[in-house]
C-alpha cells in the first residue's frame, strides 16, 4: 500500500559524497518520520538519520558533522546527503517512512528495497 522507491547509491571513492533520494507512494495521509538506514554485511542494521515532524533531525554519531537529512513534505521525499565517505561505510542503504494511512490510524514502518552504496579506497 505505500512503496518507497530509492535512488542515489552505486560506487563512491573514500572522501567523496554520497546523495540519495527516496519518494513514498501510494495510500499515506501522513508521514510522521522519514530516514535513512544502513546494513552492511554481517552487521545490523542501524540508523544513519531521521527526520521527523516539525523537522526534528537526528544523526548517527559515527556521520555527525558530514551528513544532511531534508525531506520535501510536498512530495514525500527524504534526502541524504553525505560528504568524506569512509572506506568502512559500505553498506546496503535503506529508506524508511512511518505512515499513517488515514487520520487517527496508527502509525506503521515501511521500507524500500534498499540501495547499494560501494566505497572504495
Amino acid at each position: 500500500q505505500v512503496q518507497l522507491v530509492e535512488s542515489g547509491g552505486g560506487l563512491v571513492q573514500a572522501g567523496g559524497s554520497l546523495r540519495l533520494s527516496c519518494a513514498a507512494s501510494g495510500r499515506i495521509f501522513s508521514i510522521n518520520a522519514m530516514g535513512w538506514y544502513r546494513q552492511a554485511p554481517g552487521k545490523q542494521r542501524e540508523m544513519v538519520a531521521a527526520i521527523r515532524t516539525g523537522s526534528r533531525t537526528e544523526y548517527a554519531d559515527s556521520v555527525k558533522g558530514r551528513c544532511t537529512i531534508a525531506r520535501d513534505n510536498a512530495r514525500n521525499t527524504v534526502l541524504l546527503q553525505m560528504n568524506s565517505l569512509k572506506p568502512e561505510e559500505p553498506a546496503v542503504y535503506y529508506c524508511k517512512a512511518v505512515v499513517q494511512y488515514y487520520s487517527g490510524s496508527p502509525s506503521l514502518s515501511h521500507w524500500g528495497q534498499g540501495t547499494q552504496v560501494t566505497v572504495s579506497s
